[in-house]
């Protein structure tokens, strides 16, 4: 995936547009009339790190100590605390891609096209954005990837200086998710495989960097 080691300066634009793609796809959510068979996956926090992951439990992550897993607990405690105070109202969470990263955009004649639907289901809209950023959360220059996709954003939708904050609690849930996916797909070859020991580390250098932040 070249975005995860890209320069910045080739990352911004593309960060742009894919907020602004973003921010239209979850406009259009909010206008559509959802018709009553319509069933999809939801990535509420039991679905992503609670009682029921979808991708498989965080805990289970290769090489994990039981001082890792109490911290990665703590954290999810966390995460899940600040969601119950952020609310799914209506205009925060809905049909979402679940994981539309530049990956996963092709250009076709000069326009810009969405793919890869298979984890569309119901979240928080700005679980978005935390899928935009999958891999890279340990970079350093994550705020300025951030701002970028918040740019774009509101140039179609607005977002409240409280959803703003709350980025870090999506892009968390998003690693976390991402390390439950890592341990139960481990075995079967490609990336899944390939992260390893060291992701479930810098997982839990994010965690702690997080609880810090907001405990």
């Amino acid at each position: 995936m070249p975005e995860e080691t890209g320069e910045l300066s080739d990352l911004l634009e593309p960060f742009t547009q894919l907020g602004e793609i973003n921010a239209r796809l979850h406009q259009h959510v909010l206008e559509w009339k959802r018709p009553d068979f319509f069933k999809r996956q939801r990535w509420d926090f039991d679905g992503t790190i609670g009682e029921r992951p979808i991708w498989g439990p965080y805990l289970d992550g290769r090489g994990l100590t039981d001082v890792d897993k109490r911290l990665l607990k703590k954290c999810a405690d966390l995460i899940k605390s600040r969601l119950e105070q952020f609310g799914n109202s209506p205009d925060r969470f809905g049909l979402i891609h679940a994981d539309l990263r530049l990956a996963n955009l092709l250009i076709h004649q000069g326009n810009i096209r969405v793919i890869d639907f298979d984890d569309c289901g119901l979240g928080w809209f700005l679980y978005d954005i935390g899928a935009a950023l999958s891999f890279m959360e340990e970079r350093e220059d994550i705020p300025e990837l951030i701002e970028a996709w918040v740019k774009g954003y509101l140039g179609v939708r607005p977002l409240s200086e409280e959803e703003i904050a709350e980025i870090p609690t999506f892009i968390m849930i998003r690693r976390l998710k991402l390390l439950g996916w890592a341990a139960s797909r481990g075995q079967t070859g490609g990336l899944a495989s390939e992260l390893g020991v060291p992701f479930s580390k810098g997982t839990c250098q994010l965690a702690r960097t997080y609880i810090e932040r907001f405990q």
